[in-house]
């Protein structure tokens, strides 16, 4: 039933040099890029990060990474003078098998990864020659679970120094709606917050996280080496259909159901606890702590039982008892007085268990076993295999079994097949000083059934995943995929047939619910879900099923590129250099903070021959795995569908300009050509002159206003920061030229081909892709954007097409100060309507005004959304005099 929430958990990059503290001196992350596109709740995360050997001799640069357990790395790419060095997916045994003959041959072997908490860690290495860069591009996927009514797509950044292009750009597209969307973490506090831009359009919503190199070291967790922190994403979607959501494409689909207007359903739980003498002291202290909130939690209606056991059985009633006022009462003095001693009899625990839940049936009810345990079995029956045997006959199919491996000394591989065997699911709780939060949060996933004994049917549909779920809980979700047989949506009628409170009922839609739609995620959806369910029951199969199950896994692995764990990515290099094998670990693997550097679980790190792929390709759109930094860009033209590209327009220097002043040691011939990301074609409507869009506060609607062309406006002006933009209109698109005035005398002026700077009285055209600074300001032109920083403020001036003419379009990503004034200054607004209708009108602080609904594109994103919107003049948007916004000379 696993429910728990995905946590999107994006990395740490490691760089060491002989193991010692990296030195600023020596080596510069110049670019560090997180992209991360979801869509209905499928994640696809991109890493990027660019760096430069400023050394005079080779270097070592390690890429280290951490992803979610729930997620499969899918590509991992090394770009190197001009060469691309690709990872490959192998059978775990055809990598091990090249390990072994490494090591035969006296070549050594390293550490490639460990597990933690959430988190999974990889590692490679290359050496870069000197005064020469590097970039590693790593791809995963994962499928979102939601968890306790939300999804979480949580960032986790810790380069180990500031980087001037720090980037996290995300994108949620989800059809069905999104109802709510929050922003927490470590990272998203104090200083952090202005760094963070977001924006919720009904099905679509944008965060972008663009820090300073000052905020980088000023957070709360931060410092000198910069970040260390998470970012963490907080959704969820509209369910308007009782069916749910059902997405179809070439042949696939993918069902994600969650009713959630159902009445709760009373539960029988009978709580199993180990109190050996292995769980003394803190571990013993916190279940005590966790149990009394969960009594607590009991419902009234709900029945329930307590065991614990050592070596012998302990009760506080031998049969399950109503959770009222008196019976919880008691239930708490008797946990407050568990005492650790003796050894462990597990399977005994869960046979009396198990008596309690069937002797008592309730109609209407559902029933649930958990066990709480920190080690092997040691009295009684001792043999595992009996032990799952003996508890599979008990429990029948009846109720599924949870089982919660307190700590590290659990064999979690014994209680994780056990609970699938039995319709449950295992969870480690981490001996942390929150060990009894974890305890009560898994409770709180479990604590309201709405449905049991459900079936999700599909006419004409193969290769189904699993269809049948024990129950059903509120706040979670199911999910099921497969192929719509010949594609005929005609004769693909879905079903979902349960027990709810108080009888069986029967979810459909007589006139259709399938949604149509061009998203080529459905088929690497269906492919992950799969092979996960696959590697879950081979945990529970023995024999030729079993190695049936796992050749099919290992089939689906390879052909979708997934590393799991009969999978390895082997990783090329450039000749003389090792070839690595990364591999996914178990959860029986320490994290590593339990290891020393001398005790780790060992990888695999072999010497090998190097395999090169020539440079400057891209990847193949139709996989379905993107390259980049997050940018959702190409510099093809944009009648072919995609958006242009500035960077292909800077072809030389202007004649009558001056070389480039030598404004700072630094790296200004960044490679972006593995940036560009295929995108579909937009269509865009045309307004009358140029529209722009006001946020609005806690309402649906933000409003939207149109400038004649041809106008010079004051987009921002930070009059303690000596800072102003100012942008020129063309008639129709969007800005034809926008400068960044700083530090008196100086600019940054940007125009479609060409970016000018002028500093300390020296004017230099740049054409190309370049970073500088200039002063307190930073400058990275790219392709489709020039990416300024000012102090604490973080401009973007993008480059957009419509109707076959290019255009710039500032997007303000790290708010101003609350002096500043101008176009992109303005606050969101707080509006109520006060007459529907044929003429609405909003209420604007006291004031009518007299509005009408429309749209207009959001030029601010970089991929640009049509949002609809409430039209009116400038100056009631603005609640200001246009002539306020306009100046004579740019």
């Amino acid at each position: 039933m696993e429910r728990t929430v995905v946590r999107v958990s994006i990395f740490g990059l490691l760089l060491a040099f002989g193991g010692a503290q990296p030195n600023k001196d020596d080596w510069e992350i110049y670019s560090f890029h997180i992209n991360s596109t979801v869509t209905s709740r499928y994640a696809t995360t991109v890493i990027t990060s660019r760096v430069v050997n400023r050394k005079d001799e080779s270097t070592e640069v390690e890429f280290h990474v951490r992803i979610p357990k729930n997620a499969f790395i899918s590509k991992f790419r090394m770009f190197m003078d001009d060469q691309v060095y690709d990872g490959e997916v192998k059978a775990k045994e055809a990598a091990q098998q090249q390990y072994t003959q490494a090591v035969s041959r006296g070549e050594s072997a390293g550490i490639v990864s460990s597990v933690g908490r959430t988190l999974e860690e990889f590692k490679t290495s290359v050496t870069v020659a000197p005064l020469k860069k590097v970039t590693f591009e790593l791809t995963y996927e994962e499928l979102f679970r939601r968890r306790l009514g939300k999804y979480e797509l949580q960032i986790f950044a810790r380069p180990m120094q500031p980087v001037k292009d720090f980037k996290v750009d995300v994108y949620i597209h989800e059809k069905a709606g999104i109802n709510y969307m929050d922003i927490k973490g470590g990272l998203s506090t104090n200083a952090l917050a202005n760094a963070i831009t977001k924006t919720l359009a009904d099905k679509q919503a944008w965060v972008y996280f663009y820090p300073t190199v000052d905020q980088q070291k000023t957070c709360d967790s931060c410092g000198e080496q910069g970040l260390n922190g998470d970012l963490v994403i907080v959704y969820d979607v509209n369910r308007h259909k009782s069916l749910g959501d059902i997405k179809r494409s070439k042949g696939y689909f993918v069902h994600h159901f969650a009713p959630s207007s159902l009445l709760r359903i009373p539960k029988n739980v009978v709580f199993v606890i180990d109190q050996s003498g292995s769980m003394h002291g803190r571990k013993m202290e916190q279940t005590r702590i966790a149990l009394l909130h969960i009594l607590s939690d009991l419902a009234a209606e709900d029945y329930f039982g307590l065991i614990t056991f050592d070596s012998n059985l302990f009760y506080w009633k031998r049969e399950l008892v109503q959770a009222n006022a008196d019976n919880v009462e008691s239930a708490k003095t008797f946990a407050s007085n568990i005492k650790d001693r003796g050894s462990t009899n597990i399977n005994t625990a869960l046979l009396e268990g198990s008596r309690m839940l069937n002797e008592q049936p309730r109609q209407g009810s559902a029933s649930i076993l958990i066990l709480l345990t920190d080690g092997d079995p040691t009295s009684g029956v001792t043999n595992l295999e009996q032990i799952q045997s003996n508890v599979r006959e008990a429990i029948q199919d009846k109720f599924p079994l949870y089982c919660l491996g307190f700590g590290f000394d659990v064999n979690f591989a014994f209680l994780e097949s056990m609970s699938l065997q039995n319709n449950g699911v295992a969870r480690r709780i981490y001996e942390d000083s929150d060990a009894d939060l974890q305890l009560k949060g898994f409770y709180d996933e479990v604590a309201n059934p709405l449905l049991t004994n459900v079936t999700m049917s599909y006419s004409s549909s193969a290769n189904l995943t699993q269809t049948k779920f024990s129950q059903y809980y509120n706040g979670s979700e199911i999910v099921v995929a497969g192929q719509i047989t010949d594609n005929d949506v005609e004769t693909f009628v879905p079903q979902v047939v349960a027990i709810s409170r108080n009888a069986s009922i029967v979810f459909s839609d007589a006139n259709g619910t399938t949604e149509s739609t061009d998203d080529s995620n459905l088929q690497r959806v269906w492919a992950y879900l799969t092979v996960k369910q696959l590697l879950d029951k081979e945990l529970q199969l023995s024999g030729v099923e079993k190695e049936k199950v796992k050749s099919e896994a290992l089939r689906l692995s390879l052909k979708y590129g997934f590393v799991t764990p009969l999978t390895s990515m082997v990783v090329t290099k450039p000749s003389e250099e090792t070839t690595e094998v990364l591999h996914k670990p178990s959860e029986d693997t320490p994290p590593l903070s339990r290891r020393t550097s001398m005790g780790m679980h060992p990888g695999i790190l072999s010497k090998g021959q190097s395999r090169r792929t020539s440079g400057g390709s891209h990847l193949d759109p139709q996989a379905g795995v993107y390259p980049g930094s997050g940018s959702r860009f190409s510099s093809v033209d944009p009648q072919a569908g995609v958006y242009p590209s500035l960077g292909s327009r800077f072809s030389s220097a202007h004649p009558g300009f001056q070389g480039p002043p030598m404004l700072h040691d630094l790296v200004t011939d960044y490679d972006y050509r593995y940036d560009s990301l295929p995108i579909a074609p937009t269509t865009l409507s045309v307004a009358p002159g140029v529209r722009f869009l006001l946020q609005a506060e806690n309402q649906s609607l933000p409003l939207c206003f149109d400038i004649a062309g041809r106008t010079i406006l004051r987009l921002l002006h930070l009059p303690n920061a000596g800072v102003s933009v100012n942008g020129e209109l063309d008639e129709d698109q969007g800005f034809i030229k926008i400068i960044v005035h700083f530090d008196t005398d100086n600019f940054v002026a940007v125009e479609l081909g060409a970016v000018t700077v002028k500093y300390e009285q020296k004017l230099t055209r740049y054409t190309g892709d370049t970073a500088l600074v200039a002063g307190s300001v930073a400058v990275f032109i790219r392709p489709t954007e020039v990416d300024i920083t000012a102090g604490q403020t973080r401009l973007l001036i993008l480059v957009h097409g419509k109707n076959g003419k290019d255009f710039l379009w500032p997007a303000l990503r790290q708010q101003p100060s609350d002096d500043a004034v101008g176009i992109l200054a303005q606050k969101a607004v707080v509006y109520e309507e006060v007459h529907q209708g044929p003429y609405t009108k909003l209420k604007i602080k006291d004031q009518e005004i007299s509005v009408s609904r429309s749209s207009a594109v959001d030029f601010g994103m970089n991929l640009p959304a049509t949002l609809a919107c409430w039209l009116m003049s400038p100056e009631s948007a603005l609640r200001a005099p246009l002539s306020d916004f306009t100046l004579k000379v740019l």
